[in-house]
């Protein structure tokens, strides 16, 4: 994915061809645009070979895409008399596109909306906020990036009464969609939003985090920096989700000036969302790319229309590729196994040792957008100078509370700004309003920064680089009241998974416990059948799972329908941190497959059950890795190495669990439950295998088929706060807890 981007500088989009139609050569691709609608157009190479054939959509537009780099294409009409084409023409390389600096020197930004050329005459649509007039310039800057209307021009973020704070707080009267720009805007920083190709106003055509999108976001980050009015000749980036991510995939083709990356609530592989477990996410994530490519359409974000009308001609041109997206949604359907050649790119995990700038990056191990697979970037950031890695308990937004938010600014000023934290006094007095909006309560405040008064930056920075990197927000929900996103305690640790932690192995035992010890030699294997409703139900009832206590239903595992083990009450608190494994002895009488899932809950004193968290996997993909540990079973998820269920014979697999922390209370049991994907998440939902006959699983529970869970149980670190209510914590359900009879099998 990371590549070296030096080379000669290619055409940059400038030797688009004139002629019955236009073509616009770019990095392995060729964009058509003016041709005749609905009529066919073939590729063809310098030796005369036809190399792609494809039709022309209602606006006369294609996208030939996969192209090999070089000279001598042309592109023409294969029904048409006479022949009409174009060329000859010239498809880049990555290291051949790489343009002169004067692309980016050359452009000028202000205040407001606009377009940044990129490599290939792709034109992006951009809306710039600045702090104050641009003479008074230069102030710090921060870009978002992605394909949400990041550029729909800025509207008021205040009501009349406070229409007065614009003259000292401009941003408040022509605010950015972003949040996270909104927020930095407010604290004296220039923002950019760029929409990515083919979204928006931008030019290009949709395809879910393809090279040109790297490339864009390089040649946006260089555009940005460029500006006189830019702070140290550099620029960060920042965002929550999709703007978050974005930054991962930017930041690993290294813009020069790029400053800093602050990435929050992202994934770890667009796999593990899209297909956790080797099943697919049919829920968040189907629905996500659904959404994101309907608004890729021409004028599909519904501010487009605005532009064009007020005589936007770029906006209006723009949309005529904007039909060429390429369905992502239906490229995941068709997936079965992980091919490294195609799917890397996808997989942020395999590239962010690229990314050599200081990284910030904080997400929720309950995540019920992205997921709670972020953990496997956590060991990743091998190249930066300088990073902190804040983790959770809690929900998408929750990068948003004030603990999280009061050391992004200080990152941003040590290393965008280049400057000591300062008290911003007025910008704190509105962040109540900011929390009011986001998480319901005003009774959220932000401190002061702990470097105020520190003599220099180099003293700030040395200060920032002290601190381990793993920064633990325990039990957020019970620092405050129940479920603000308000920490009980913290700690930090040096490295992930943290040396503190031990893998404590515990064996299922036939009469349903879990125990240090092997079970007995003979014993009847406990079963469940599969419960094909399962994987499109969820638990949020109605209201929003960002509310402080969000209304759940957490469903009791119907009879026959789980195996649940369950161990005998800690005599003292036990913390755990990191992933879990548990290691099955599996069998089916008459089924091939099966999709499982394993959770881990807390029986607590008080006669409630809170969730912690789960696991998924497809037995047939789920064979472990290279990178496997007790802990991890790291499934490479390759069709090498992977076999479908032999009916009637036994199968070790492992399910493991995504990451999490928890302090689990003395008198508290450790609960597993394996069961059907499903009844455990808000937002995902599970594509479960379809079987023509009842899909009944045997787990076995002695001796020859001892099936285990191995648990990350964390030394040196104790809670000093009481067991908190159920619910409170965010991010993790409660219920009345019922103890659960398995099924022996016959």
């Amino acid at each position: 994915m990371a590549v070296l981007l030096g080379g000669a500088a290619a055409g940059c989009g400038d030797n688009e061809e004139s002629g019955p139609f236009d073509v616009r050569p770019s990095v392995e691709q060729l964009a058509v645009t003016h041709a005749p609608a609905m009529t066919e157009l073939e590729v063809v190479d310098a030796s005369g070979a036809r190399v792609a054939v494809a039709t022309t959509d209602a606006h006369g537009s294609l996208m030939f895409r996969g192209l090999a780099p070089g000279p001598g294409y042309e592109v023409r009409t294969t029904t048409l008399e006479p022949i009409e084409s174009v060329g000859p023409l010239e498809v880049m390389s990555i290291e051949s596109s790489q343009p002169d600096p004067s692309l980016y020197t050359k452009q000028k930004l202000v205040a407001g909306n606009q377009y940044i050329t990129t490599r290939d005459g792709t034109t992006l649509s951009a809306f710039v906020t600045l702090p104050g007039p641009i003479e008074e310039g230069p102030y710090p800057t921060v870009v978002t990036y992605s394909g949400y209307d990041e550029s729909r021009p800025g509207a008021p973020a205040v009501d009349e009464s406070l229409m007065g704070l614009c003259e000292s707080l401009p941003i408040l009267c022509a605010a950015p969609t972003n949040p996270s720009a909104l927020i930095a805007g407010l604290f004296g920083y220039a923002t950019v939003s760029v929409n990515l190709r083919g979204t928006g106003c931008s030019g290009g055509a949709f395809d879910y985090f393809e090279t040109m999108e790297l490339l864009d976001g390089y040649d946006a980050i260089e555009t940005v920096a460029a500006q006189s009015w830019v702070a140290n000749g550099k620029v960060g980036m920042v965002g929550l989700s999709y703007p978050g991510i974005s930054q991962l995939f930017v930041a690993s083709v290294k813009p020069p000036h790029l400053a800093a990356i602050a990435p929050m609530s992202v994934i770890g592989d667009s796999a593990t969302t899209m297909l956790p477990g080797g099943i697919l996410n049919d829920g968040f994530a189907t629905e996500w790319i659904t959404q994101v490519i309907s608004k890729a359409k021409p004028y599909g974000q519904g501010w487009e229309q605005g532009q064009v009308d007020a005589g936007d001609t770029v906006c209006a041109e723009n949309q005529l590729l904007h039909d060429q997206y390429v369905d992502n949604v239906a490229v995941a359907r068709a997936i079965t196994f992980y091919e490294p050649a195609k799917h890397d790119r996808y997989n942020p995990s395999s590239f962010v040792d690229q990314i050599e700038v200081p990284v910030f990056l904080a997400s929720a191990w309950q995540d019920e957008q992205t997921g709670p697979y972020f953990f496997t970037l956590l060991d990743k950031f091998t190249s930066s100078p300088a990073v902190r890695l804040t983790v959770y308990n809690g929900v998408h937004i929750d990068a948003f509370q004030p603990a999280v938010l009061e050391q992004w600014f200080d990152f941003l000023d040590l290393f965008v700004a280049q400057r000591v934290p300062t008290d911003h006094a007025l910008e704190r007095t509105l962040a109540p309003q900011l929390f009011e909006t986001v998480f319901g309560t005003s009774a959220l405040k932000l401190a002061p920064s702990k470097y105020i008064g520190v003599a220099s930056v180099d003293a700030a920075v040395a200060m920032w680089k002290s601190t381990p990197p793993i920064r633990v927000l325990f039990e957020s929900g019970a620092g405050g009241a129940p479920g603000e996103p308000t920490p009980a305690f913290e700690h930090a640790f040096s490295q992930w998974p943290p040396v503190e932690t031990t893998a404590v192995r515990l064996y299922a035992q036939p009469d349903g416990s879990l125990a240090s010890t092997m079970p007995a030699a003979i014993a009847p294997a406990a079963t469940f059948t599969l419960d094909a409703a399962a994987g499109g139900r969820g638990i949020l009832i109605d209201g929003s799972v960002w509310d402080l206590l969000p209304h759940y239903d957490w469903r009791q595992p119907a009879a026959d329908s789980a195996v649940v083990w369950v161990t005998t009450p800690l005599a003292a608190d036990q913390v755990m941190m990191g992933t879990a494994s548990a290691d099955l002895w599996l069998r089916s009488p008459v089924v091939d497959d099966a999709d499982l899932e394993v959770t881990i809950s807390e029986v607590r004193p008080d006669g409630q059950e809170m969730y912690v968290q789960s696991g998924w996997v497809r037995a047939s993909v789920s064979a472990s890795g290279s990178a496997a540990t007790p802990l991890w079973p790291a499934p490479s998820f390759l069709e090498v190495g992977n076999a479908r269920l032999v009916p009637g014979a036994w199968t070790q697999v492992r399910v493991g669990t995504a990451g999490f922390q928890h302090v689990f209370r003395a008198g508290s049991r450790v609960r597993i439950s394996i069961d059907t994907p499903g009844d455990t998440r808000a937002q995902w939902r599970f594509a479960l295998e379809a079987f023509p006959n009842v899909a009944t699983y045997e787990l076995g529970v002695d001796s020859a088929h001892p099936s285990s869970v191995a648990l990350p149980v964390l030394a040196g670190v104790s809670a000093p706060s009481p067991l908190p209510p159920c619910p409170s914590l965010r991010g993790q359900q409660c219920r009345a807890y019922v103890p659960y009879a398995n099924t022996p099998a016959n």
